[in-house]
């Protein structure tokens, strides 16, 4: 039960969700248990106090031991902030024996020597990616493996982030009392929950509105061509908000999630909505077309950002075409015209993006929320390294007992061989006994000598 059992952690900015799940028969994801807690000490993906970190983890992790009674040992975890940055890197290795077919073990040493690349002061490898293979010259190979060759080339998409942030979310899982069997980037994790595989291979974008951060993750020919995060999300927006009206945080949270519109065209001058005012002040009346101005140009900033990233990338380029266009996810895709919006700016189809096609049916709906496709995406990594751990257990217990029944066979071989030794030692001592003379012999044969040596 326990192998096939993984844990998502999604350490957010507004919020923490720890979501524990197993595969059932038909492939798909069944959630047992979803904790979700305020995320009081992270600032734009950030840990920026261990204590609120620690205690909102544990709030979120008992939620979901609760409502699965399974007690949770490890956790994979995502990492997002505005310290990741990602770069491209070519490396080569040169195969010793070369009449023998590339194989797994080629690719890891390729990936390992990536990995030991001298960083900035203070900067970690996350993640080595491979985008694709060259194998003695020849290009654009896809899949190296069962290839001859003596020189495996590739290039890389390499995804760095701070030591110390890394450092900062692994004290606070080992703190709360967890392991860490994985990290991930949050938005290779947002876009395994919400992206088919033909978007992938057609070239899409898929951004993550969160609370402190927006995610961005490029996909083109199946494989991940850009990453990046953009350090403002639907945190900014509740801010200029509670400037912009003069009211608290969670009013402006409520407004902005329940009246709040991307798009200032949709609401009538008339449209006006009653906040009660503090301690017996008197109520505030805010306009919807006020309020969508507000949220509007915050909105507009954060799609230019990412766009700017889009077009780094290169996407009007004949070969990188993002013909899948743009899917957005996160707690941010949830506001009112934001689809349309990014539609007007960019001019690239759009859609939004629900974990919903790898959750059981039965699975509870709120579960298909953007807001939990980092938390889905995360168990889905975690369940993979679960089955590719089964797997490897399997094989090293298959190779152990044929290793097993080799040596009980060479016992069994060598048992043989010493019977048979020593069945030939008795029958070659018993004909030398039959050859032995008898006494009688011995006396006619000395007889004859003596007899021999006189004449």
């Amino acid at each position: 039960m326990e192998n096939q059992v993984a844990v998502g952690l999604d350490i957010g900015t507004t919020k923490i969700v720890a979501m524990i799940g197993r595969k059932n028969e038909y492939g798909k994801i069944e959630v047992l248990g979803t904790g979700k807690a305020v995320s009081m000490g992270v600032h734009r993906g950030v840990v920026n106090n261990i204590t609120q970190t620690i205690q909102s983890i544990q709030q979120a992790v008992e939620e979901a031991e609760n409502e699965s009674n399974i007690e949770i040992k490890d956790v994979v975890v995502g990492i997002a902030g505005q310290h990741i940055r990602s770069l491209h890197h070519s490396d080569y290795i040169t195969r010793p024996k070369v009449d023998e077919v590339i194989d797994d073990e080629d690719i890891e040493k390729l990936k390992d020597q990536v990995l030991k690349l001298v960083m900035l002061p203070g900067e970690e490898i996350i993640h080595v990616l491979p985008q694709d293979y060259k194998v003695d010259g020849q290009n654009e190979v896809e899949e190296p493996v069962g290839m001859f060759g003596g020189r495996l080339e590739a290039n890389f998409h390499v995804v760095v982030g701070q030591v110390a942030s890394i450092r900062n979310i692994g004290r606070c899982i080992k703190s709360s009392g967890l392991g860490m069997s994985n990290i991930t980037l949050e938005p290779l994790a947002s876009a395994e929950a919400v992206l088919s595989q033909e978007e992938k291979e057609a070239g899409v974008a898929m951004i993550d509105i969160g609370g402190g951060t927006t995610d961005l993750a490029i996909f083109k020919d199946g494989i991940i061509r850009h990453t990046a995060v953009i350090p403002f999300g639907g945190n900014v927006i509740t801010e200029d908000i509670k400037e912009g009206c003069s009211i608290i945080g969670k009013q402006a949270e409520l407004l902005k999630t329940k009246f709040g519109s991307a798009w200032p065209g949709e609401n009538k001058d008339n449209e006006i909505v009653s906040i009660p005012g503090l301690r017996g002040r008197e109520p505030k009346e805010i306009t919807l077309k006020n309020l969508s101005k507000i949220i509007h140009s915050r909105a507009v900033e954060i799609i230019n950002e990412v766009y700017l990233e889009i077009k780094n990338y290169g996407h009007e380029e004949a070969k990188k075409k993002l013909i899948a266009g743009i899917v957005l996810t996160g707690g941010g895709a949830q506001l009112k015209h934001i689809k349309q919006l990014v539609e007007y700016i960019t001019g690239m189809d759009t859609r939004i993006g629900y974990p919903n096609e790898h959750l059981a049916s039965d699975s509870d709906e709120q579960l298909s929320s953007p807001m939990y496709a980092t938390a889905v995406g995360l168990l889905m990594n975690g369940l993979e390294q679960k089955a590719k751990q089964v797997k490897k257990e399997n094989v090293e217990e298959i190779s152990s007992k044929e290793e097993e029944i080799e040596q009980k066979e060479e016992v069994k071989n060598e048992e043989i061989e010493k019977q048979v030794e020593e069945r030939e030692i008795y029958i070659e001592a018993t004909a030398k006994k039959e050859k032995k003379p008898s006494f009688f012999e011995k006396f006619i044969h000395n007889l004859r000598e003596f007899l021999d040596n006189a004449e």
